[in-house]
């Protein structure tokens, strides 16, 4: 893999963001990385967006003051220029400084105008503050992660970046195809709270058909099961089993040793389950964590080792793959997901630009709006 090829699937596409913070400029990196070429605009005094070499890479920043008459005006001008924009202030925001969708729209009916939001452009919160924590709240997603005693929030990528950036992005394209044959653009109202309820399909669904509890740690997939969570080794690294099939979890017993253990028989039932847990415990901790992978990494029993991100770019499969990569000094993720015809990439670190030159660069027709 090369890390700066130039091209992409969505070369030729060209995207305004708005400067923020979280699942906006995530997901102006995954387009960025796809190949699409993006301006990033911020206020005056702005955070510095080449410390952030990760999330920001790809695309330049143009500094432009909104309340400004001739930045509001130059701004517009690339607008009229671009095919997308993503923003993620409060609603309201950008009418207020008279670039909200009614206007932006009239000028440049082929415009897909990208809204990133927590509580989403209308209902009871859509004003409030807010963050991942508290978006997942609501929609039963926190609730059903961590152990029994509490809910653990999953860092920020269930509400954040799951439910938001991602659907971002699935919203942007599908509204772009849209264009394509209808010739009419139309605003992605992306909220966090709906991607994150959307996320917990499966589950509503187990839930309907009485196969999921409410409570943690008493369910297939949350940690209750004794055979999809992880476990404590000797040296006090972890390791994590899955081997949900019959034939995984027999293939996981006999190479464990436990096939002559009659209590594993039990599998499905949870009144077993905390006896079940106990002897993995116990099994588990009779061995370092690299022992325990020799043994059962790369078989069909459905183990691997639980690694720390610094951890994590040695891995042979990961290093075999170069799922990460190093740029400019900086070890960081490739691009995801593959393509076979036109490949993603990181591209090289832009060099300054002015809102003028930004205008004039996209001066040309582009392949997306022919």
């Amino acid at each position: 893999m090369n890390p700066c090829h130039q091209g992409g699937p969505l070369a030729g596409l060209r995207i305004v963001e708005f400067a923020g913070i979280g699942p906006g400029p995530f997901a102006a990196m995954l387009l960025a990385d796809m190949g699409a070429e993006l301006v990033r605009l911020d206020r005056p005094g702005g955070s510095d967006p080449y410390s952030k070499t990760i999330v920001s890479r790809g695309r330049p920043t143009v500094t432009v003051d909104l309340k400004d008459d001739d930045d509001r005006a130059g701004t517009l001008a690339l607008l009229d220029r671009a095919d997308a924009l993503i923003e993620g202030f409060r609603p309201g925001v950008m009418e207020r400084l008279g670039l909200g969708p009614e206007i932006v729209l009239a000028r440049n009916p082929r415009l897909v105008y990208g809204r990133m939001t927590g509580w989403g452009q209308e209902g009871p919160l859509a004003r409030s503050a807010g963050h991942d924590i508290t978006y997942m709240a609501v929609t039963g997603a926190l609730a059903a992660i961590g152990p029994a005693e509490h809910p653990v929030p999953p860092l920020n990528l269930v509400g954040d970046y799951g439910g938001g950036s991602l659907y971002l992005v699935a919203g942007i394209l599908a509204a772009l195809l849209s264009v394509g044959r209808t010739g009419r653009g139309q605003v992605v109202d992306a909220a966090i709270c709906d991607g994150a309820a959307s996320l917990m399909a499966m589950f509503s669904e187990l839930a309907s058909q009485g196969r999921w509890s409410d409570r943690r740690e008493a369910n297939l997939l949350d940690g209750g099961a004794p055979w999809y969570r992880t476990y404590a080794c000797r040296d006090g690294r972890h390791i994590a089993i899955g081997p949900l099939e019959p034939q995984f979890y027999a293939l996981f017993r006999r190479l464990t040793g436990l096939d002559s253990d009659p209590d594993f028989d039990r599998r499905d039932d949870p009144v077993m389950w905390p006896t079940l847990r106990r002897k993995l415990e116990t099994l588990f901790a009779e061995r370092t964590r690299d022992e325990w992978c020799r043994l059962l990494e790369g078989t069909d029993a459905c183990v691997a080792p639980v690694l720390s991100l610094s951890e994590a770019a040695g891995h042979p499969h990961l290093a075999a793959r170069e799922t990460f990569v190093t740029v400019g000094g900086t070890v960081q993720p490739a691009p995801a997901p593959r393509f076979s015809g036109t490949p993603s990439a990181i591209r090289p670190p832009p060099g300054p630009l002015t809102l003028i030159e930004a205008i004039a660069r996209w001066s040309g027709e582009g392949s997306f709006r022919s």
